[in-house]
């Protein structure tokens, strides 16, 4: 018993110095250090979380943003909003045993606290009850095994306990390797079964995050949560030095931000939840080389939520930012962290504004990866009218993250409710049904116009010498809508500032307008991006050239070519932040916002053109050889935030989408390919095009180009049920050319306006000023020699109106109109009642002499040779078919 006594002494007395040695070796070292350069911190303070906790439940991943979009309704309401990112968990328990909950944690006892660096001190010797890692608890099972054998003559019930002290102790370390195993095993049994089961992205990025992150962020996450892997991970740390594997500390009032994850793997800390009125929440820990960035904080009573933590390094998911505080005035959501991966990234989702009397705005989405990202959704806008009457326009949504090229858009946030303020309804008497526009009586609308965009300072047509008479002459000669260009320089000529006098101005021509039955589109006008590069558009403020050349190459050269210009457009693209403190998108939406806001009810306005011939910037090239890139992850969700600004005041008007610069785009749509142009999330929308035949040196090929541009447009509107508009076209005297251009819309029965009705003030243009004009002058009567008399008789043709029924073709050649339509309603409803009218265009331009009509199905209601027949339909009519024909000089009119 001696012997044997004496040789278990030995054999644990080596064993336990062994355990004594390993367990000193990093003392000094790191295991989980706090604050935001957690990753590089070497100085020891207290033990990683010791709790284990069941793998984070997962979220099957979204489609992609395009058919998201699709099958959404317009945003008329505040909506929750769905997230971006597949794998949605608790936020992540940090060292100090905190949550990123909406109220302030609990405080912890000593050994569940992370320390600052500050209080590391402090922080090691409070901290009695402190975890002991694997090889301090086997050298203090040795010691007294050590000490017994050293004694020559230890008694047997002695020896017998400390055998059943090892063994116990030995039970212990078991159960916590099987309890260990278990969980990470039944981690990885979650996630192959969310694999296996989930919906299939479609995207590169979101089959990455599918099948390779998820599953692998979801185990590490289960083996950093278990007493095994902390006890492990501790060694690893203090062996390195450093802090390698493991979650950031959450953030605190003294230090509000996240901890940063170990710089190998782990989570971001969850920034801190202010409770403290006007103090922001914390931002959020930054991941490792492979992590999720931490929450973002809550904002305190009308402060700002902290901005959500970066993703890993080499893949990753960046965290979602914080809520805005509610208060008078509601505090905005942070923004999410990027997903700033080398190879895979998701960026975090924005955070929601606060409540209040004035809403606080929601937070943008995170940018995705470069490669295979997606951004993050923007957060919500907090709801006005909140413990008073509001004293501003709603709040807006965040405006979603930017792509990687193998990625999807951010959807943008819902606007915030507008409280106590109504927001008027539309009221145009013009909406979409279908592919059509139709009036309020269910009448098929078709609109023959001309565009009137005064390019200089003060920016107003009233400047050209724009008047009473040239809207009588567009009446008397059967146009009813003008495209009226606004620019953005003249309504925001300060950061935040709108010039109501300006939009005042505008509204005085557009009343003008009316007055004479004409409509009015609002066209949010640009050329060469602003008039810092020889152009109009942007306000100076918003113009951002990178300090690259700025060489003038004329127009439409200066797109291709000016250094200085591509990089305003990639910044505005990309979000740029401006001097207002928000990106140039969402200045642009906000614009859009304050215009609608102050047309909204207008009867007279039919609808905002969002923005014209938007340029792609430095893509330009890879878009011009067919790249989507461009009109999918740019184009549309830039459409969609604008949209969601407009109808945050305005639910109604319809809004005008353009495709990618004719600069980049015409010679893809001559080609037959498909419009690059997703689906904006707004069903009462147009699609507006531009249909120019390239000049005189492709006169010649004029008709075929004509034809495929309005071809291309026409089966982009068919395949999304919205009609095609084709607003810009003509720009010649060319008769040929001009009549081919405008054949080709009328052949889809499309409406349209012409460029222009003057050169006066175009200082972008291709061609000559008196070659695009209509009427030369504005300041002087439309009479006589101030008249193009030649491009007047092309574009004063007859057409249908108002069509109490669906139009079914028209035509007009060698003094002869025909038009044939069905009775039945547009919105597929029934038919038109007997006697229901229709009002065609004869303006005495193309029937000096008077007019003969013909009708089928039909009668004539108006009076002889009016500028404007009217057609009754017949009782029992299906279809009635029109024909008017000139009368011969000496003839009598019919």
């Amino acid at each position: 018993m001696q012997q044997l006594s004496a040789w278990m002494g030995a054999g644990l007395v080596t064993a336990g110095v062994s355990a004594a040695m390993l367990a000193g070796a990093g003392v000094a070292a790191a295991d989980t250090p706090s604050g935001s350069d957690a990753g590089t911190s070497s100085a020891s303070t207290n033990e990683p979380k010791p709790t284990t906790h069941e793998p984070a439940e997962t979220k099957a991943p979204t489609e992609e943003a395009a058919e998201e979009n699709s099958a959404k309704p317009a945003a008329t309401t505040k909506r929750k909003k769905k997230t971006r990112v597949v794998e949605t968990r608790e936020p992540a328990t940090t060292t100090a045993g905190t949550t990123a909950d909406p109220e302030p944690p609990a405080e912890k006892p000593a050994h569940r606290r992370r320390a600052t660096a500050a209080t590391a001190t402090v922080a090691v010797t409070a901290a009695p009850a402190a975890k002991e890692s694997v090889a301090q608890k086997v050298s203090a099972y040795a010691a007294p095994l050590a000490a017994a054998g050293a004694t020559a003559t230890p008694k047997a019930p002695a020896v017998v306990g400390l055998i059943q002290s090892v063994v116990a102790g030995v039970a212990r370390e078991v159960r916590v390797i099987i309890n260990g195993v278990s969980t990470v095993t039944a981690a990885a049994v979650h996630a192959v079964q969310v694999v296996a089961t989930g919906p299939i992205p479609k995207s590169p990025a979101g089959l990455f995050q599918h099948f390779v992150y998820t599953p692998v962020h979801t185990v590490a996450e289960a083996w950093i949560g278990t007493e095994l892997g902390h006890q492990v991970n501790g060694t690893i740390n203090r062996l390195a030095g450093s802090y390698v594997i493991g979650d950031g500390a959450a953030g605190t009032a003294e230090h509000p931000d996240g901890g940063a994850g170990g710089w190998l793997f782990g989570d971001g800390g969850a920034g801190w939840t202010s409770t403290v009125a006007g103090q922001a929440g914390g931002a959020g820990g930054r991941a490792g080389l492979v992590g999720d960035g931490g929450m973002g904080g809550a904002g305190g009573a009308g402060a700002a939520g902290g901005q959500g933590g970066t993703g890993g390094q080499l893949m990753g998911i960046g965290g979602g930012g914080g809520q805005g505080g509610a208060a008078t005035t509601g505090g905005a959501g942070g923004a999410g962290g990027d997903g700033a991966g080398l190879l895979f990234g998701i960026g975090g989702a924005g955070g929601q504004g606060g409540d209040g009397v004035d809403g606080g705005r929601g937070g943008n989405g995170g940018d995705g990866a470069r490669l295979l990202g997606s951004g993050g959704d923007g957060g919500d806008a907090g709801d006005s009218g909140v413990g008073g009457d509001p004293t501003g326009l709603p709040a807006l949504g965040g405006a979603g993250g930017n792509a990687g090229l193998l990625g999807t858009h951010g959807e943008v946030g819902h606007f915030g409710a507008s409280g106590t303020v109504a927001v008027t309804a539309g009221g145009t008497g013009l909406s979409i049904t279908g592919t059509w526009i139709t009036n309020s009586d269910g009448q098929v609308v078709i609109l023959h116009g001309v565009n009137e965009v005064y390019k200089l300072a003060p920016f107003e047509p009233a400047a050209s010498g724009f008047s009473e008479d040239d809207a009588q002459f567009l009446a008397a000669n059967g146009f009813n809508v003008v495209r009226l260009g606004v620019i953005w320089a003249a309504v925001e000529p300060q950061p935040g500032v709108y010039d109501t006098e300006y939009l005042a101005s505008l509204s005085q021509t557009v009343q003008m307008l009316a007055d004479h039955g004409i409509y009015t589109l609002l066209d949010m006008h640009q050329d060469l991006y602003s008039s810092t590069f020889a152009g109009e558009g942007a306000p100076e403020w918003a113009t951002q050239t990178g300090g690259l050349p700025n060489q003038n190459f004329g127009f439409p050269g200066s797109y291709y070519l000016n250094l200085a210009m591509n990089h305003a457009w990639t910044q505005f693209w990309n979000n740029a932040e401006s001097p207002t403190g928000l990106g140039l998108q969402d200045a642009y939406a906000q614009m859009w916002e304050n215009v609608a806001s102050y047309f909204s009810g207008n009867t007279a306005v039919i609808g905002y053109d969002i923005m014209n011939e938007p340029f792609p910037g430095f893509s330009w090239l890879p878009t011009l050889l067919g790249s989507p890139f461009f009109g999918y992850q740019q184009l549309t969700p830039f459409y969609n935030q604008v949209i969601s600004a407009i109808r945050a005041v305005d639910p109604t008007t319809p809004v005008y989408i353009e495709p990618a610069n004719p600069a980049v785009s015409e010679i893809l749509d001559i080609l037959g390919f498909p419009t690059s142009l997703g689906t904006v999330s707004d069903p009462n929308t147009v699609l507006a095009f531009h249909d120019y035949c390239g000049g005189s040196s492709l006169s010649a090929l004029c008709g075929y180009i004509a034809k495929a541009l309005a071809r291309g447009a026409h089966n982009y509107a068919a395949q999304h049920r919205i009609p095609a508009f084709m607003n810009e076209f003509g720009a010649t005297s060319a008769k040929g050319d001009l009549t081919k251009q405008m054949r080709a819309g009328d052949s889809y029965l499309m409406s349209w306006s012409v460029w222009a009705y003057t050169g006066k003030g175009d200082i972008t243009t291709s061609g000559t000023h008196d070659g695009e004009a209509l009427v030369y002058d504005p300041a002087l009567p439309p009479t006589g020699d101030n008249v193009n008399t030649g491009n007047l008789g092309i574009l004063s043709a007859p057409y249908p109106q108002a069509v109490s029924g669906t139009p079914k073709s028209w035509s007009y050649a060698d003094g002869t109109f025909a038009f044939s339509y069905s009775t039945a309603k547009a919105d597929g409803s029934g038919t038109f009642a007997a006697g229901a009218q229709t009002t065609i265009s004869v303006p005495a331009v193309q029937f000096p002499n008077g007019y003969q009509v013909s009708v089928v199905g039909g009668h004539v209601v108006s009076a002889a040779n009016d500028a404007k027949l009217v057609i009754a339909a017949d009782d029992g009519a299906t279809a009635v078919s029109v024909t008017v024909t000139g009368t011969a000089v000496g003839a009598t009119a019919a």
